[in-house]
């Protein structure tokens, strides 16, 4: 297993590690399309979303040899008005997961889980009670992915982008072998 180093995004953080270009990157190579403003307005204002509120969170996986950024996960307070969910989620008892990549070459290396965990672990500690997200079986090993951590997919909504809407109760639901491997195996900064 290669060690990464997983971080707290900081202000400092977004020119150091240059997380905007990261993450387009990333949804260039994944989904084909670049800036589109309606889908990526976390993106261009990062402490918005993600830095100031107190419940939300984004952290990042960093190559410590080449200190540069080779994944992602950011954390919000269910903000989205989706009409299938209105009585279901709200932003005082769900997080919502966003902008999880994993560099290619990172993948198959515990990335995406660790970082996961880190997120599950920074939700209960915010007492939010359950986790949403959606993904999008265009992804290739994305929808299971998060079937094999733990998610339920509650809504399949066979559109053009094959979106797929998942949600994960918070409890103690990360076992304490998967934690701690993560934490011994990879330097944790939080």
């Amino acid at each position: 297993m290669s060690y990464f180093e997983i971080k707290r995004l900081q202000e400092e953080h977004l020119a150091q590690y240059d997380v905007e270009e990261f993450l387009f990157k990333m949804i260039k190579a994944e989904y084909g399309y670049g800036f589109v403003p309606e889908y990526h307005q976390d993106i261009i204002d990062l402490e918005k979303y993600y830095l100031h509120p107190e419940r939300n969170n984004f952290f990042l996986a960093i190559d410590p040899h080449t200190e540069k950024v080779i994944g992602t996960l950011g954390i919000r307070a269910y903000d989205k008005d989706f009409p299938l969910f209105k009585n279901i989620y709200n932003s005082q008892n769900t997080a919502s997961i966003w902008r999880v990549f994993v560099e290619k070459s990172w993948r198959r290396n515990k990335v995406a889980s660790t970082l996961v965990h880190c997120a599950e672990d920074f939700c209960q500690r915010r007492d939010y009670e359950k986790v949403y997200l959606h993904t999008h079986k265009t992804v290739t090993g994305s929808l299971d992915f998060w079937v094999s951590i733990g998610y339920l997919v509650v809504s399949d909504t066979e559109n053009h982008l094959k979106t797929v809407h998942m949600e994960k109760k918070l409890g103690n639901n990360i076992s304490v072998s998967d934690a701690n491997e993560a934490i011994v195996t990879n330097k944790i900064k939080m």
